[in-house]
């Protein structure tokens, strides 16, 4: 049995095989429509969600295979100070594979020590967002045939941005990548991540606060959005929120082949205007996140796949 806390709990070549998966039901979703007719994902959900939890939702029901849980901490017995161990065991009796999301960083980890069934980290405060990443990969390569030899720019709130922090980790593994790190001073990439994942891999890097110095060069340029839930100051974050605007003006200035990504839910980060433009792709990625959520839970209940 495997759980999935981090993407760095999959080597390349099984992340690769996800991904081929994830393109296989995507040319194909009749041919895995009942893998999981007799199957139960629990999605255990402490913070709110629209796009994660409704997204593991249809990739189980996709499959054949039904769903329960809650989406949040208050219509659970967390509320009555049941622990997280507990109510996995608890949920262990009742499904086959759960998929949490906690605003404690390290919870799902200590859910998978006492369960029965694989866990799924579906994103642990502001940590890890591993089926984001994998979400993040399988866009980036199917848009651009590849997960090397890229320009990525990360925009934002790169401090509490546990999708930021996951894909850095993943991304660093294939050749020849670059990442521009586009924040205001006080949104900077944590310590941990600078020195222990980009510095220890040798991986080139370069930090700047202006956005539009940034986008010429980029093949990637993921946008996120400030988190009010991260912050503990009002003031800090009506402060920062308006920092990044991406409009149709700094787009002029990026490769006609540069492709926007957004784990969503964007606030105004990106102005409505862009949505219309061909390398608007963060609608695509929610839909890539079906599929990539399909292929993992395929994965890690070991079903036998069709030929």
């Amino acid at each position: 049995m495997r759980h999935l806390m981090s993407p760095l709990d999959l080597s390349t070549e099984e992340l690769e095989k996800i991904l081929d998966l994830a393109s296989d039901i995507e040319k194909d979703p009749k041919k895995y429509a009942h893998l999981c007719d007799d199957k139960r994902l629990a999605t255990l959900f402490y913070e709110p969600s629209t796009r994660t939890r409704l997204s593991f939702e249809a990739a189980m029901m996709n499959l054949g295979g039904k769903v329960l849980g809650f989406s949040s901490a208050d219509s659970s017995s967390a509320s009555k100070g049941e622990s997280v161990a507990d109510t996995i065991r608890v949920v262990s009796c009742y499904a086959d594979i759960c998929a949490m999301r906690h605003p404690k960083e390290g919870a799902p980890l200590v859910a998978s020590l006492a369960s029965n069934i694989p866990v799924i980290n579906a994103g642990d405060g502001g940590h890890q967002h591993p089926t984001q990443t994998l979400t993040d990969l399988l866009t980036i390569r199917s848009l651009h045939g590849r997960l090397d030899n890229l320009t990525i720019g990360l925009c934002g709130d790169l401090k509490f941005g546990r999708t930021v922090h996951s894909l850095i980790e993943a991304l660093v593994r294939y050749k020849n990548v670059r990442f521009i790190l586009i924040s205001p001073e006080e949104l900077r990439i944590p310590s941990y991540i600078r020195e222990d994942v980009l510095k220890r891999n040798n991986i080139e890097f370069q930090e700047v606060e202006r956005l539009e110095e940034a986008i010429p060069a980029l093949d990637i340029l993921y946008m996120t959005r400030v988190q009010k839930e991260r912050f503990f100051n009002e003031e800090d974050y009506v402060r920062m929120k308006d920092f990044y605007i991406l409009d149709k003006a700094k787009l002029e200035l990026a490769k006609e082949d540069m492709y926007i990504l957004h784990p969503l839910p964007r606030v105004n980060e990106i102005a409505v205007e862009v949505d219309s433009d061909p390398r608007a792709a963060y609608f695509k990625q929610v839909q890539y996140g079906v599929y990539v959520r399909m292929a993992l839970i395929l994965t890690l209940l070991e079903v036998e796949l069709p030929c």
